[in-house]
């Protein structure tokens, strides 16, 4: 520790709980708590340059306009943290709606929180702030698509790829703010670099988003996927892949129940019968789960001023600008999407491109089955709608009859042809 102390010319504070769901306590403890604690600790190093900050673009998800500015929140950290010290369990979960507002969890609340601790308790440090959206898999480095968690958009590609995940509650011109990781690791070194050098006299808070300078909606990028999965399948896929965006709450639960549920409960229909311990429906109530937290992220848009981040850009020279890349409007969407499915089949999934033919294979058998199935289903439908209805019948009996004269009449025309 004394080493650390000693030693350290700048630190970056990227620890933070990223779970949209943790109770209020934990994520005060990670995400505010500590915050406080390293400023603390960060105040004893004779040799700090900058203390760099990374918060997140949402830490003010309840504006539609954010600035590069830190928001004040309605109740002081200090009050927050003091509470949570002698507050039980069942007293915190039950003021916590009533403590994140306007804010959709315990998460965006504790980094805005944060966000606080850092500017009041800062003290002489010299102290940036970044605010990074969505992180997805890198751009450019160290290769196109590297990713090596499920954060972001990873998890939804898997669970679409896999055919777990056929429908979602979405608002397909809603801005993607998606941001690659390696752009956010380059910002955050000049970042670095700048505070370091410049001594800003006030704290900067640079966003690190792509909506306002190379904006790409929901409805693009889930079409770019699902193409890419043309291309790049997933092996051992549960149902074909396939995605669907829902506008409301009621054709959400129509497709959870018809397209998610119900195939889960009848594939553990058949485990149970060959033996096997039962497991889709647990798996697939958790993923609707973490798709409803998602929810409230890819159905709306948000505007982020980027006037720091522009302005750092113009300080770097050309060949910085090069090597530390951050210009979001060079990216190209339709190519690093597809690099992204192909990082996460290759680096998280694990599964090697010669198994791609096979994989194709499989994926045409799904689609073979889907429609023996649709066919039969609609053809059981139809049966016992003749058998329980005449007006059915007599539109069966049309449609026959109109059939049979068709067919007469046109061998008639080619008899006469002839």
């Amino acid at each position: 520790m004394q080493e650390l102390i000693t030693c350290t010319n700048v630190v970056f504070h990227c620890a933070a709980t990223v779970r949209f769901d943790d109770p209020l306590r934990h994520a005060v403890q990670l995400n505010v708590t500590a915050t406080q604690q390293l400023l603390l600790m960060a105040s004893q190093m004779p040799k700090l340059e900058a203390f760099i900050h990374i918060s997140t673009a949402f830490s003010n998800c309840n504006l539609k306009h954010i600035d590069e500015v830190i928001y004040p929140c309605p109740v002081e950290p200090k009050k927050i943290i003091d509470s949570m010290e002698w507050l039980d369990d069942a007293i915190i979960d039950e003021i916590t709606p009533k403590l994140i507002g306007d804010r959709p969890n315990t998460y965006t609340y504790t980094k805005a929180l944060g966000e606080m601790v850092v500017q009041q308790e800062s003290g002489n440090l010299n102290i940036a702030i970044i605010r990074p959206s969505i992180v997805g898999a890198t751009w450019q480095e160290p290769f196109p698509g590297w990713v090596d968690n499920l954060n972001g958009p990873s998890g939804l590609i898997i669970a679409a790829g896999k055919g777990f995940l056929r429908a979602i509650k979405a608002t397909p011109k809603a801005v993607a703010d998606l941001i690659p990781v390696d752009t956010v690791v380059n910002l955050t070194l000049a970042v670095g670099w700048y505070t370091a050098v410049h001594r800003p006299k006030s704290t900067l808070v640079y966003h690190c988003t792509s909506g306002n300078l190379n904006p790409c909606n929901w409805g693009k990028m889930g079409f770019q996927v699902l193409a890419s999965f043309e291309k790049i399948p997933f092996e051992r896929a549960f149902r074909r892949p396939y995605a669907d965006f829902t506008t409301n709450n009621f054709t959400t639960q129509y497709w959870n129940a018809v397209s998610h549920r119900a195939p889960a409960i009848i594939y553990d229909f058949y485990l149970r019968l060959t033996g096997r311990k039962p497991r889709m429906t647990k798996l697939m109530n958790r993923l609707l789960r973490t798709v409803s937290m998602l929810e409230y992220f890819i159905n709306r848009s948000w505007e982020w001023s980027t006037y720091n981040t522009e302005m750092l850009m113009s300080e770097l020279s050309p060949e910085d600008q090069r090597v530390f890349n951050f210009d979001v409007r060079q990216l190209n969407w339709l190519e690093y999407i597809e690099n992204y499915v192909l990082g996460v089949k290759k680096y998280l999934l694990k599964e090697d491109m010669a198994g791609i033919p096979e994989a194709k294979q499989h994926l045409k058998r799904l689609r073979n089955i889907h429609y023996l199935f649709n066919t039969a289903l609609f053809l059981i439908a139809w049966r016992l709608l003749i058998a329980r209805s005449q007006m059915a019948r007599n539109v069966w009996f049309f449609i026959v009859n109109f059939c049979y004269k068709f067919l007469s009449y046109f061998r008639a025309s080619s008899t006469l042809k002839v």
